[in-house]
């Protein structure tokens, strides 16, 4: 398997029968070589820098009702929620007085927040903290919604494609969805100048190799700034309450083979990797990944916006999510730095 590692550092790019036996044939061997190879690159372009993202979840209502989300529209167990633009504001104030310089926004997809309410507040947060990247990650909208949002100051846009496979989102998602539609928004985004990104749940029901071939083929077509990915974690309230969750050791090594594959992106290790595992975070920044999201929601709504059980974070103060997470950086080598944090992924 070291052959092929070594040829996708080469060439960034396999075959989908390639991907297909280099995942189901890995090894803790394998891993290790793989990891390696992916810190050199790592380092060669980001060092030991780790950019840092202020995340405010600010609605947990949304139209969807994906099968594996805790908020999705059926569950009637949830307290739902929504920030004003005053509440948003607030929590940017606090997140660059610690440091941040980049906000991302993020919600389910609530019909509330129409094009006009979201100009106004991306507008505010661009005329309130000119020198910070803002990010959105609001789903599927149209390109014309898209464009307002470019053109009132958002730079960034997250839409994580889920899977590729037409059949296997299927199984994930209800008819009103589609694999094709949500690629189609990702190429949208694309082509008005975003800094896209994107990724894939790891361990999803029914996902197989194959399917995780086809998701590194579409990323390296897609060539986007960052890659968030992460392991599927179950939801009690959702119908695969019972489904057993992606697993820590694969995780990581697709964060290892996306580093190999685009070496300029930016890649997370997300709350859902430190929630499997309590060293998982570190885990991922050992495997290639530089960028973490801290949680700038006030701490109120936090354990309203649980998209899977057990989800760490949720009763810390901002303040204590960004010391906590300069410590952990800083006892495995890496350093937290003040920055934007651009990727080196061209846009075009």
């Amino acid at each position: 398997m070291k052959d092929l590692i070594d040829k996708l550092e080469q060439t960034s790019s396999l075959s989908k029968e390639e991907w297909s036996v280099l995942i189901r044939s890995r090894t803790p061997d394998t891993a290790d070589y793989l990891f390696e190879r992916a810190r050199e690159i790592r380092h060669r372009f980001y060092r030991k820098d780790i950019y840092i993202r202020g995340l405010i979840e600010f609605t947990n209502y949304c139209k969807n009702d994906c099968l594996y989300c805790g908020i999705r529209r059926s569950n009637q167990n949830v307290h739902r929620y929504r920030l004003s633009r005053e509440q948003i504001l607030d929590c940017c104030e606090k997140g660059y007085e610690l440091g941040f310089r980049t906000f991302v926004l993020q919600g389910g997809e609530d019909g509330y927040y129409t094009d006009e309410v979201m100009t106004d507040i991306v507008q505010n947060v661009r005329k309130r903290f000119p020198d910070c990247a803002i990010t959105l990650s609001l789903g599927e909208r149209s390109r014309e919604s898209y464009q307002l949002l470019f053109d009132a100051g958002a730079e960034r846009y997250l839409l994580r494609h889920e899977t590729y496979d037409a059949e296997h989102y299927g199984r994930l998602h209800p008819n009103s969805l589609s694999a094709a539609h949500r690629q189609q928004c990702l190429w949208n985004l694309k082509d008005i100048g975003y800094q896209v990104g994107t990724g894939f749940m790891v361990g999803s029901p029914f996902q197989t190799p194959d399917n995780l071939a086809d998701d590194m083929i579409f990323l390296k077509a897609l060539n986007p700034q960052m890659v968030g990915i992460g392991p599927f974690i179950p939801h009690h309230d959702t119908p695969f309450a019972k489904s057993p969750p992606g697993t820590l050791e694969l995780t990581l090594f697709m964060l290892g083979l996306i580093r190999l594959m685009l070496p300029r992106v930016l890649l997370p290790a997300t709350t859902a990797l430190g929630t499997i595992a309590p060293d998982g975070r570190e885990k991922g920044i050992l495997t290639g990944a530089n960028v973490v999201m801290p949680n700038l929601s006030p701490a109120e709504v936090r354990k309203d916006y649980l998209l899977y059980d057990n989800k760490i974070c949720t009763g810390d103060e901002a303040a204590e999510c960004r010391r906590c997470m300069e410590n952990r950086m800083k006892r495995i080598g890496y350093q937290v730095v003040v920055s934007r944090g651009d990727s080196l992924v061209d846009i075009n």
